[in-house]
């Protein structure tokens, strides 16, 4: 099977690749992002394709995607406006004040990984790998000397994926009571040299 790595989103499958990220991500953001209709409204609104690399197969069928920050935004972030637009004045209010005591700061010595999903029937094929090689490349066409991801302490199949990736774990960063609502208990960060 031949797998493209594309910059942006392809043409017309903006609603599948909120899909993906909600496949993904889902879970964790559920009782925050919830429900899943709003959700994927509010991920369509705000996925920026400056911000994405894109898996397709040979038709361009979006297979995964890798988002990424910058110290101009990130894939799927969005603003207060945007989350009032999706959820209403005091829905979004509350939902952006939960979200950024989760959400991490931009990295400005490591190019930072926001965030990689691939289709469920299309796990196993090698679609992360690829995907994660693409931000490695990324990240050494920007200048940056390495790349860096946070992973939840329950995800074990991404971790294993990220170490043979030659991502090293630095540290560990618990959420406090945030995990009654998010469902773990820390983020890792995780860190591979791409250069230098």
């Amino acid at each position: 099977m031949r797998i493209e790595i594309r910059q942006g989103l392809p043409p017309g499958q903006r609603r599948l690749a909120a899909e993906l990220y909600w496949q993904a991500f889902g879970g964790k953001l559920d009782r925050v992002m919830g429900p899943e209709p709003r959700a994927l409204a509010f991920l369509e609104r705000v996925m920026r394709a400056d911000h994405v690399l894109a898996a397709v197969d040979a038709e361009g069928r979006l297979l995964g995607l890798a988002g990424f920050k910058t110290p101009v935004g990130g894939f799927a972030g969005g603003t207060c406006a945007d989350m009032r637009a999706v959820y209403g004045i005091w829905g979004g209010t509350w939902r952006v004040l939960v979200l950024r005591a989760l959400q991490g700061d931009v990295d400005n010595d490591r190019f930072l990984l926001d965030g990689i999903c691939v289709a469920r029937d299309r796990r196993s094929e090698g679609i992360g790998s690829a995907l994660l090689d693409a931000i490695c490349a990324e990240a050494v066409r920007r200048g940056y000397p390495a790349v860096r991801l946070d992973v939840i302490d329950t995800n074990w199949r991404a971790r294993a994926l990220y170490e043979r990736q030659g991502f090293i774990a630095i540290r560990s960063h618990r959420i406090g009571l945030l995990r009654y609502v998010f469902g773990f208990d820390a983020a890792i960060t995780m860190v591979r040299p791409v250069a230098g």
